[in-house]
């Protein structure tokens, strides 16, 4: 049973407060709901539950240089969300989707790390990488929803295989038990810098060529 976003974020601050100040100080206050609202506006649709459920936690992280996702990754804001879809959106080829139509998502587990779908309007972004690229969540209705993957520009949208990225319930649940156990999820371990801000290591195993991204 998938523990609830909530109490995997009360694990996740409860560590941050005594291990790393800075980024637990860094912990943008609950997003305006009239916010999250425009989110649903400007991509016309709502958004998936959990995503709601940790923005009405905390708006994003204030730290520009944070990563409190592994990947290097900053969860963004409700307004930062909807800046990036739009931008995002606006590299989708519209043409080329409307001619592989649905067996471009059908082929999605196939072809990896194709551009096809970057800026797919049902991807959306929900954190930015410290170097570029984001994380999106998948709100298509049916293979992938609800799953997290990774988007680049050049390299187009990665689907991870690690079942943390399955959802974003899982990916914050095994955030917490990281955080607490300082074991590494994904190749990738917690630590504290000299400014006291939570920062991953990756350190790929050689024995498992598929640990990063599939």
């Amino acid at each position: 049973m998938t523990t609830p976003i909530s109490e995997s974020w009360t694990r996740i601050e409860d560590w941050l407060a005594g291990h790393a100040p800075a980024t637990y100080a860094a912990l943008a206050p609950p997003a305006d709901p009239a916010d999250i609202a425009a989110i649903d506006r400007v991509i016309g649709r709502p958004l998936l539950k959990p995503l709601v459920s940790s923005l009405l936690r905390h708006d994003g992280l204030l730290d520009q240089r944070g990563s409190l996702l592994p990947g290097f990754y900053r969860p963004m804001s409700a307004r930062e969300i909807a800046a990036a879809w739009q931008l995002l959106t606006g590299f989708h080829d519209e043409r080329t989707m409307d001619e592989m139509g649905q067996e471009a998502d059908n082929d999605f587990m196939k072809i990896g790390t194709s551009s096809v779908l970057y800026g797919h309007p049902q991807l959306i972004p929900i954190a930015r990488a410290v170097g570029g690229g984001h994380l999106v969540l998948d709100h298509r209705p049916e293979i992938d929803r609800g799953r997290v993957h990774e988007a680049e520009a050049v390299e187009g949208i990665m689907r991870v295989s690690h079942e943390m990225w399955t959802s974003l319930p899982l990916l914050m649940e095994a955030i917490a038990t990281s955080l607490e156990t300082s074991q590494p999820v994904n190749g990738y371990t917690p630590v504290v810098d000299e400014e006291q801000r939570l920062r991953w290591d990756f350190v790929p195993l050689r024995s498992d060529r598929t640990l990063h991204r599939s």
